[in-house]
């Protein structure tokens, strides 16, 4: 992704300079600009959209599985004190 990006501004740059004659030390000025930008994305903490989508997805279901296992657990709680209540008749 990083390397995508990286290059993706090296060839914007480029068109910056495209009509114009060659400057002196242009390529250098390019050369210097992608390693800022790759030092730049290197310190990053970037993920691809796929790896955010893919955690997005997982994400989601998390989410519902606690939703139904709250579900699960109030429905628990609820027949708990009917449950204790059976269990405090006296044996006839």
């Amino acid at each position: 992704m990083h390397q995508k990006l990286i290059d993706s501004l090296n060839a914007q740059l480029g068109q910056i300079f495209e009509g114009a004659r060659e400057l002196p030390g242009q390529k250098e000025l390019q050369q210097q600009v992608r390693t800022v930008v790759q030092s730049t994305f290197s310190r990053l903490d970037l993920v691809t959209r796929d790896e955010f989508d893919a955690q997005s997805a997982v994400l989601a279901r998390t989410r519902e599985l606690v939703e139904q296992l709250e579900k699960r657990l109030a429905e628990l709680e609820q027949a708990a004190p009917a449950a204790k209540e059976g269990n405090d008749k006296p044996a006839e």
